[in-house]
């Protein structure tokens, strides 16, 4: 199902890649992607699979100051958690034995069950998380609209546009991003708020978003959507 057009506001546009992105924020929201403990902290599932979690800390900084300019200018706020249930029945096999981790999904972990939602590491990480009246989506794969709620919020508050942050930006943000764009939506990723355990797929995904005239979408640094 394809966006439905809001009530009209006052249009804002950013300085971006490929070219400038218009947008209404009466029609805006900021989706924050897996911001979570398991992917950023030691620890956790993103550590056990033997990344240098470091690289993630870095955006948490970027990420609160994006979050807080969206709550300043109104925008509806979304937020995504990966994670399964404890019975694990919507974590298919493929994904569970996928590679060699020291702690697989739903093992016992230094922050309980490995991406079990409900155990202290599938939560926030401290400053990122919802406040009443925003939106948590808890999602069982890589993208946000598969076998969650998300279509039905954006559509029901006549979403058109959708600028993104979070973790980490080759995995769960780009096929966000894809998975939006198929829909309709225009997509905005801010450079600084998002993150890859490996800087150069940050970097290359970057790079395909907004190649070929935004065949994804678009990408702008935080100082200038701040301005925006």
């Amino acid at each position: 199902m394809s966006p439905r057009m809001p009530a009209a506001g006052v249009p804002r546009t950013v300085k971006a890649r490929p070219f400038d992105f218009a947008f209404d924020p009466n029609a805006t929201a900021l989706v924050m992607i897996d911001m979570q403990r398991d992917f950023i902290e030691p620890g956790g599932f993103g550590e056990s699979l033997g990344n240098d979690v470091g690289h993630l800390a870095k955006v948490v900084g970027p990420a609160m100051d994006l979050l807080a300019w969206a709550r300043m200018r109104g925008l509806l706020v979304v937020h995504t958690r990966e994670c399964h249930r404890p019975d694990l029945s919507d974590c298919p096999p493929a994904k569970r034995l996928r590679g060699a981790p020291s702690t697989r999904i739903g093992d016992p972990g230094p922050m309980g069950r490995i991406l079990i939602d409900g155990e202290p590491g599938a939560d926030f990480v401290p400053g990122l998380a919802p406040l009443p009246g925003e939106v948590e989506i808890v999602k069982p794969g890589k993208g946000a609209f598969y076998n969650t709620t998300l279509t039905h919020v954006l559509t029901s508050r006549r979403i058109t546009h959708l600028v993104f942050g979070g973790v980490t930006t080759e995995v769960c943000v780009q096929t966000t991003m894809r998975e939006a764009n198929d829909r309709g939506y225009d997509c905005l990723l801010v450079e600084e708020a998002t993150g890859s355990y490996f800087p150069e797929f940050r970097d290359a995904t970057l790079a395909m978003i907004r190649a070929q005239g935004g065949i994804v979408g678009w990408t702008a640094a935080l100082a200038d959507v701040v301005r925006a």
